[in-house]
């Protein structure tokens, strides 16, 4: 507080006081400390909220363990270590405010104060001595302190440095992604020993002349491991731990974010759903981080206990602060976050569920349709596009089909064969797309299916045929024209919010109308539903496809089948009815209405301020947020000279575009209202990650899951592949190993592979 400090570096003010009349004395005892003068008024909230101070004004005695990654302050913890003459050989000090000078009482006070605070670690200390606690350093305060310690003996430095080795190789593992079997031991002759990937880079590491290894191991036999998959997956959750924790405390250290997750993968056999986390770091920069996989559970209620046990007592992060929360989910597992994300608002209804920015609100309601021939249309879909993204040849074969078509109109073939070679199934418009393509996408399988030379493998034959089979389908084309129909009504909605600041702020106010369409289509379902069976029915004819019922539904009537029934009205009850009432209801619960106000104050953002002749009115909205405020009585005073500001800007000064832009202002700390403002809503996930650097989070993990074998995956080494840039401390990772394990550290551990003999090191 008083001297600059790093962020990540600090602990709350008042936090750890257990009763609220004890922590106002303790707040107002660290301010003096602190000779704040100007935080005398402050309330202990906006102390423990807005402000901080290093851990280096705190004796050791103050700073207690509470696990292997975080640390607390004791609940009579005051900051006593000050060095108030520092300033005097600093050039820098000059802009820094002036201590305030204490009056003779208040000094005689601050020295009764320091007698006092003497005797409270004096007792302190013997607490910790008879519970032998270690006084230590946080990570979560990111700061190392020394402590008393006993010289480590010979033994005990040979096995840190040894641990250190296997820690190198583990990371090092993780980051390259090599998984660490190299083979499938049951494919293995019997009797035949086979180093995985851990055993030969550790033998390489020996080779190299990794002494403490080679003195470690060069008595054992060759068929020996020499870490067993036990102690390899302890020191990997270690790992995973740590380098987590660096984005936690970064996390922490900002207050407020916002939890994302992305489709259930599969890990190793299991299902698993990825987590992200979004926050504004000490450099007003909005990331986008992977901090882990949940392991997935079918039953919604238990996933969503699971997923807030994992995140608050896990991760420790406390989900007071949490300012968003969306899902990107596959067919059939929408209903289940939904429950998750209920789940949550129902304790914390500061936790706003949105969409996430990087999945088209149309691809995200269809995978969210609750109707069976939806979910395989779609997984057809996406069973096409990769196809034609493995193989080249393919694609040229498409394109020649696509000109033969598109011959009166080359504009049209040519934006076709460019979308072609795109991730066109995750576009606000994929169901046009794929009703324009679909003829030459059954042209195109149909003669690589036929065609019996040596210009395909059998792979792409056989695969051709089989969705050549399920394109042309009554049920799937159908399916397609209707959906194409119904999300035509929310594609311009949806890609605005996929747009600038100022298209998402507007978006929200043409919610409204939207909703108001769809209404109007299920009142006159009947119609509407008539002109779209009949574009299918002449889309299917164009194919020579039979319109016909689904024939799961005859098998399913068993003789009962009514005569009246026809495939349009079939369809209508199945399918039209159903998808316009979930789209509408969808909307309504994802767009609530505390949704639409956090939209509003974008109006805050100068460029949109601008865009309604800076006559606008955050006030009313903001007061969603008036808790996250610093001072939320002046925040009336603020925005009038926010707004004030830039309607008298200079004619050179453009309006900053983005709330990215408007963060990082050189002025924009003379507002505090506003930066807090800017800062919870840029969390919102809604919102785009405006620099790329800071989004490389999903992008890294989509890559680790495109280049890794299903049966080769791993949480513990996605995250370390994932997080690679983000840094580690071995000693850390050691010391904790050792304490959580300490009969884990002696050599035998080792054990040998097979039940040849092993020479006795120990």
């Amino acid at each position: 507080m008083g001297h600059s400090c790093d962020g990540r570096n600090c602990h709350r003010i008042a936090g750890m006081v257990a009763k609220r009349h004890d922590r106002q004395q303790r707040c107002q005892r660290w301010v003096e400390n602190c000779r704040r003068a100007d935080l005398e008024d402050k309330t202990p909230d906006q102390l423990n909220k807005h402000y901080r101070l290093c851990a280096k004004h705190f004796e050791t005695s103050m700073i207690c363990r509470s696990s292997p990654y975080r640390t607390v302050l004791r609940d009579n913890a005051v900051p006593t270590i000050f060095d108030l003459t520092s300033h005097l050989n600093n050039p820098h000090s000059r802009h820094r405010k002036r201590i305030k000078e204490l009056s003779e009482d208040e000094i005689r006070t601050l020295k009764q104060q320091k007698i006092d605070d003497a005797f409270e670690r004096k007792q302190a200390t013997q607490e910790s001595n008879e519970n032998n606690e270690q006084n230590t350093v946080s990570e979560e305060g990111g700061i190392e302190q020394e402590e008393k310690t006993v010289p480590l003996t010979l033994e005990e430095r040979e096995n840190k440095d040894y641990l250190k080795s296997l820690f190198e190789i583990l990371i090092l593992m993780g980051k390259q992604n090599i998984p660490l079997d190299g083979h499938n031991a049951d494919e293995l002759p019997e009797g035949i020993f086979t180093s995985d990937n851990f055993q030969a880079l550790l033998e390489y590491r020996i080779n190299g002349g990794d002494e403490v290894l080679r003195k470690r191991f060069e008595m054992t036999a060759v068929n020996l491991e020499y870490c067993s998959k036990t102690q390899q997956k302890q020191m990997l959750e270690i790992c995973e731990n740590c380098i987590r924790e660096e984005t936690l405390r970064e996390v922490r250290d900002s207050h407020f974010f916002s939890i994302v997750t992305d489709e259930v993968v599969d890990i190793a056999g299991e299902e698993h759903l990825p987590v992200l986390v979004r926050f504004v770091d000490e450099s007003h920069n909005l990331r986008e981080e992977f901090i882990g996989f949940l392991p997935y559970e079918a039953d919604p209620e238990i996933l969503a206990v699971k997923f807030h046990a994992t995140i608050t007592e896990k991760w420790g992060l406390n989900m007071e602060y949490c300012r968003g929360q969306a899902y990107i989910v596959s067919s059939g597992f929408a209903s289940k976050m939904k429950v998750v994300a209920t789940r949550l608002l129902e304790k914390y209804p500061q936790a706003v569920y949105t969409l996430c920015s990087s999945c088209a609100l149309n691809v995200w309601l269809a995978k969210s349709v609750p109707v069976v021939g939806v979910s395989i249309a779609l997984g057809t879909i996406e069973e096409v596009c990769c196809l034609f993204n493995q193989s080249p040849q393919l694609l040229v074969e498409l394109d020649n089909t696509i000109s033969a078509l598109f011959q009166d109109n080359n504009e049209k073939g040519n934006e076709l064969k460019k979308i072609c070679r795109s991730q066109w199934t995750g576009r606000h418009d994929t169901f046009e797309v794929l009703v324009d393509l679909l003829q030459a996408l059954v042209l195109c399988l149909d003669a690589v299916s036929s065609d019996f030379s040596v210009r395909w493998n059998n792979f792409i034959v056989g695969r051709a045929f089989v969705l050549s089979s399920a394109l042309t389908d009554f049920d799937f084309i159908v399916t397609i024209v209707i959906m194409k129909n119904v999300l035509s009504f929310t594609r311009a909605f949806g890609k605005n919010l996929q747009g600038q600041t100022s298209d998402v702020f507007f978006a929200a106010g043409s919610l409204t109308a939207v909703l108001h369409s769809l209404n109007e289509v299920m009142e006159n379902i009947e119609v509407y539903h008539e002109f779209w069976f009949e574009e299918a029915t002449n889309l299917a004819t164009k194919l020579d496809v039979q319109i016909k019922l689904p024939g799961k539904f005859l098998r399913a009537q068993q003789g009962n089948f009514d005569p009246e029934m026809t495939s349009e009205n079939y369809y209508k009850e199945i399918l039209s009815v159903p998808t316009v009432e979930h789209i509408i209801q969808e909307l309504k619960d994802i767009f609530s209405e505390q949704h639409l106000k956090a939209l509003k104050c974008l109006s805050l953002v100068p460029s949109v301020m601008g865009q309604l002749k800076f006559n606008t009115s955050e006030e009313h909205h903001a007061d969603m947020f008036k808790n996250d405020l610093p001072n939320p009585d002046t925040l009336s005073a603020e925005l009038h000279c926010w707004r004030i500001k830039w309607k008298h800007r200079g004619k050179d000064i453009e309006l900053p575009a983005t709330i990215y832009e408007a963060l990082h202002l050189p002025d924009i700390k003379f507002f505090p209202n506003v930066y807090a403002l800017l800062k919870v809503l840029c969390l919102l996930p809604v919102m785009k990650v405006e620099n790329e650097k800071y989004g490389l989070g999903r992008k890294r993990l989509k890559a680790y899951l495109k280049n890794t074998l299903t049966g080769q995956r791993s949480s513990n080494l996605a995250l370390l592949n994932i997080n690679i840039d983000i840094k580690h401390d071995l000693d850390l990772m050691v010391d904790t190993y050792i304490k959580l394990y300490p009969d884990k550290v002696e050599f035998q551990d080792c054990i040998p592979s097979n039940n040849s003999e092993v020479t006795d090191n120990a």
